[in-house]
């Protein structure tokens, strides 16, 4: 009996060893992405793959849940891209406001005047020599925007998503903290750069935002009517146009799809182009519609109409047709009623009221101008440096050797 002990631990012994071994074979199993392959190339690779012009895999052969995996992880890096540039953004409107906080106590409590901040900002660049934006003309627009802001808390509201030169515009062309606030707020609904932003300041779209007069609250649902009060405007500016006067309606089309851009950013967010000088046949007769938009908000046609001269009652019916046609031929059934604008030279505002006031479409009629009769106070004009100016204030300067 004693001679089977030899024998069971010598199997013992072979079967650890096989465990060990096939432990050991599992461990040096490469990941199956690990394994090499035949890399596709452009031209010759080397045998020994030492050099080539690598070209990825064509998408037939990549394995299934590639394509969301990598509009995942798109989505997860814009988002981080995003996060680390408003942070960024708000450390330094922080900075600049605790700057520009910093010399209005002084000023208040100790009198500080133009040769200390020139002194100031001597000291400073001389303590941050690769730091742009320390001039004594920046330092006074840090002053400024800590007056304008006097609440800290605003860094930290979704206002402080503003970029500074953004926050410029607001600050030069501006006096009105509520008319500031209300730019700031449109520029981060719509995503406004800040040329976009200070061309609606120059424009005083606030003046112009919702005025226009229309029957939508009586032929657009409730939320609808809201959204599309508040995306129409009068009158339209079409300054691109330039002095001159159209006086057909051919040329103010031809001049504003010459500017489509321009007139875009005009009629302001959502708008998106369709075509114009639509062909449209209803029984026998063949009509034109001017311009047609699709709105991408409010989820429906517009038909815009462009009038040389005044507004008058007939031009309604005309309009009112096309709008007809467009729910009748190319409206889903998902889309809210088409819309009609009308824009005339000039306008009589109970006229318009009397001739919408029993239409079942949603219609409105605003006029257009090629340059507006307001203009800013002139006491605001030039009381601060240009945006221009402050931008090349903020461009490297060479060192000094």
């Amino acid at each position: 009996m004693t001679t089977k002990k030899p024998a069971a631990r010598k199997a013992s012994k072979k079967t650890a060893t096989g465990k060990a071994a096939r432990s050991g074979a599992q461990r040096s199993l490469p990941h199956p992405s690990d394994r090499p392959h035949a890399r596709r190339a452009l031209g010759r690779a080397r045998d020994d793959g030492g050099a080539l012009f690598p070209v990825p895999p064509p998408e037939s052969e990549l394995p299934t849940g590639y394509a969301e995996a990598l509009r995942k992880l798109k989505r997860v890096i814009q988002q981080t891209r995003l996060r680390t540039v408003f942070a960024a953004n708000t450390a330094m409107l922080k900075l600049y406001w605790e700057v520009g906080r910093t010399i209005l106590d002084r000023q208040a409590r100790q009198g500080w005047g133009a040769k200390v901040i020139d002194r100031l900002s001597h000291d400073l660049r001389e303590a941050f020599p690769d730091m742009a934006g320390l001039s004594p003309r920046n330092l006074k627009y840090m002053r400024a925007f800590a007056a304008a802001w006097p609440d800290r808390e605003f860094v930290q509201a979704p206002l402080a998503q503003l970029s500074w030169y953004q926050q410029l515009a607001l600050l030069e062309k501006i006096e009105k903290p509520a008319t500031r606030i209300w730019y700031a707020q449109q520029a981060l609904t719509h995503g406004w750069s800040r040329g976009v932003l200070a061309h609606h300041i120059s424009a005083r779209l606030h003046a112009r935002q919702g005025k226009l007069v229309s029957n939508f609250a009586v032929t657009l649902p409730p939320t609808t009517s809201d959204m599309a009060a508040q995306a129409f405007k009068d009158p339209y500016l079409f300054d691109f146009l330039g002095t001159a006067d159209p006086r057909r309606e051919r040329e103010v089309e031809q001049a504003l799809i010459e500017h489509i851009e321009h007139f875009l950013i005009e009629l302001g967010a959502g708008f998106a182009f369709v075509g114009r000088q639509m062909p449209l046949e209803v029984g026998d007769q063949d009509f034109k519609l001017d311009l047609l938009f699709y709105h991408l908000k409010l989820r429906c046609f517009v038909v815009v109409e462009l009038k040389a001269v005044d507004f008058d009652p007939g031009f309604v019916g005309q309009l009112n047709l096309y709008l007809s046609a467009v729910d009748d031929l190319m409206k889903h059934d998902d889309d809210q009623p088409t819309i009609g604008l009308l824009l005339c030279k000039n306008k009589n505002k109970l006229v318009v009221e009397y001739a919408l006031r029993h239409l079942k479409r949603p219609v409105g009629v605003a006029a257009w101008e090629t340059e507006l009769v307001e203009k800013l106070p002139k006491e605001l004009e030039g009381s601060l440096p240009t945006i221009e100016q402050i931008e090349a204030e903020f461009s490297p300067k060479p060192r000094r050797r």
